[in-house]
């Protein structure tokens, strides 16, 4: 029962994504099940098999000690971590072959508190994988591109999980531009490219820095370009989480 995490920044299409590929899952004949970990969420495009909201209710939080929206969603990230027992046993009695575990919109309230960590190494046992969501929209952009790539390396490095790297709401921008950002990610060189004909000065330097210390320390960015809408790109991640989840096996035997 391999658990995969989706995480990315807000509004990268986190939960379209987990609806979308939980979805698509099914129609290949896969048992799955969906696991919403975001206290916060008001309204989800899936129906969770396993819900943090019955054991952490930011609603609660804010009228029990008086916090702000903000303030209850940290102390429920927290709080989280104090769960995972009964998160875990729901887990388990999903009986699913493959857990999409759709993490919180602010990416910062899972990835970079210290019970983020703690929960994705202690809910289960079994094997697990990052799958990492670029946004298209932002990332035409090589300056914004280069700070997902930032992204992206602190998070593997808070985590140290097996991860991958998706190309979310490609069905949002012109082909051109999809093929263009899935290059940057495939060859350096292309990007570094684009920096130099689209940014200058000091947004120049700082990118072409960047991507520079960040492929100095072996990260790979490969991205798979993927639509919630049109299901694009599906098959791709599906072995790419195969491969790294089940020896290439399918998750329903």
């Amino acid at each position: 029962m391999p658990l995969a995490f989706i995480i990315g920044t807000a509004g990268s299409g986190k939960s379209l994504f987990t609806a979308a590929f939980a979805e698509w899952l099914k129609l290949s004949k896969q048992d799955v099940a969906v696991v919403n970990l975001d206290p916060g969420a008001l309204k989800l495009p899936y129906q969770p098999d396993v819900d943090v909201r019955n054991y952490v209710d930011v609603g609660d939080l804010m009228e029990k000690y008086g916090l702000g929206p903000n303030g209850a969603l940290i102390m429920a990230a927290d709080l989280i971590a104090d769960e995972i027992d009964n998160l875990t046993r729901d887990i388990e009695e999903a009986h699913a072959d493959i857990v999409l575990v759709d993490t919180p919109g602010q990416m910062e309230l899972f990835a970079f508190r210290a019970s983020g960590p703690y929960i994705v190494n202690e809910l289960t046992k079994e094997p697990k994988a990052l799958v990492y969501l670029f946004d298209a929209v932002f990332s035409v952009n090589p300056l914004n591109y280069v700070s997902n790539m930032f992204l992206s390396a602190a998070v593997y490095n808070r985590f140290f999980q097996p991860q991958l790297h998706v190309l979310s709401k490609a069905d949002l921008v012109p082909p051109k531009d999809v093929q263009a950002v899935a290059s940057w990610s495939a060859n350096p060189m292309a990007l570094e490219d684009a920096i130099e004909a689209k940014l200058d000065g000091t947004k120049r330097l700082f990118s072409r820095n960047m991507m520079q210390a960040i492929n100095k320390l072996g990260l790979k960015f490969l991205l798979s370009p993927v639509s919630s809408r049109t299901n694009e790109g599906m098959v791709n991640i599906n072995t790419v989480l195969e491969r790294i989840l089940n020896d290439g096996e399918k998750y329903t035997t």
